[in-house]
């Protein structure tokens, strides 16, 4: 089976949708003329177009506000001999096969892809001990030609992403003499955070002739940490919350030295581009970096060491908040 155009429908989150990614690599890898058309949310779209084995982007959001009769005919005009559900939508699964797309692939555990799919993968995301990028690899099991289990330095291997990285205004901000580290403190309720009274202390002990340090996200979660992060009156703080776009934020990430979040985009946008990606992660699965860790070889984690299970049914995690910011002081010393 030689597919010549596969639609990947991912219509998540910035982190779901970069680990996604290798599946383009694989892909482009395995069938050299195929296209490949990503349908995501116009949330992620700056992420996709600078992975350049996307041929096209389309915004699922922009396709649902259609009526079914258009949302149809607008599947079929893609031409798709194949669409990959790898974030399953009872919607769209059946608007694929309603417009006729030759090679529907789903997971055996979605019950409306028994009808709406014709190649089932057998694939449990949730008690698996794969990595994320490693689970949505084996849904490409339906090409003889794949292999059924792929690493995770393979999967980091087939992202090839390049964004423009004169897009960015802020890149003036910028110190050649410094370690110019990106924080990025909120994740707007996408992942367990590490507290902004971590974040407050790390900034108090980070010397200032090392480190040029940048705030950002949301105009909102700016808002919100004005007074504890003391973004007015800490004059070595470059506070750019809410001042990027997000293809702006990827430009100026790929031109920073380093970004430290919880499980969040940023942070796997930061990692495939090779910058230090330091990530605080709860140690509840299956939100553990086992599971959701970024891609990159300049990666590194911090978890606690215990089971959690006090804080799994909570929006915070104390085991989490319980890192020690001299702890990623100490590291950050290193680089």
């Amino acid at each position: 089976m030689q597919p010549e155009r596969i639609l990947i429908s991912r219509t998540d989150s910035i982190g779901d949708v970069v680990l996604t990614l290798p599946m383009t690599g694989l892909l482009k890898k395995t069938f050299p003329s195929c296209e490949i058309i990503f349908l995501g949310s116009s949330y992620t779209q700056a992420v996709v177009e600078c992975c350049k084995d996307v041929d096209i982007f389309v915004a699922w959001d922009k396709i649902a506000e259609k009526s079914e009769k258009e949302q149809i005919s607008y599947l079929k005009d893609l031409h798709a001999d194949t669409i990959i559900h790898v974030f399953p939508r009872p919607e769209i699964a059946q608007c694929a096969k309603k417009a006729r797309i030759k090679n529907r692939v789903g997971t055996t555990n979605r019950i409306y892809h028994w009808w709406t799919c014709n190649n089932m993968i057998k694939l449990s995301r949730k008690k698996s001990n794969l990595h994320e990028s490693q689970l949505n690899l084996k849904l490409l099991c339906c090409y003889p030609q794949v292999k059924k289990l792929y690493s995770i330095k393979e999967a980091a291997d087939f992202i090839h992403f390049k964004p423009q990285t004169t897009d960015c205004p802020a890149s003036q901000y910028l110190d050649n003499d410094k370690f110019n580290l990106i924080l990025h403190p909120k994740s707007k309720g996408s992942a367990r955070e590490w507290g902004l009274e971590n974040f407050s202390r790390l900034i108090d002990i980070l010397p200032t002739d090392r480190f040029k340090i940048f705030v950002c996200g949301t105009k909102n979660e700016g808002d919100l940490m004005k007074d504890k992060l003391l973004l007015e009156q800490n004059k070595h703080i470059t506070d750019l919350t809410g001042k990027l776009s997000l293809k702006e934020y990827i430009a100026f990430i790929a031109q920073a030295d380093g970004l430290l979040a919880a499980s969040t985009g940023p942070l796997h946008i930061a990692a495939i581009l090779g910058k230090h990606a330091i990530g605080i992660f709860p140690p509840i699965r299956p939100m553990h970096p086992g599971r959701w860790s970024p891609l990159g070889k300049n990666v590194q984690v911090f978890v606690a060491d215990k089971q959690c299970n006090l804080c799994r049914k909570k929006q915070s995690c104390t085991c989490m908040k319980e890192i020690q910011p001299e702890i990623v002081k100490n590291y950050l010393s290193t680089l």
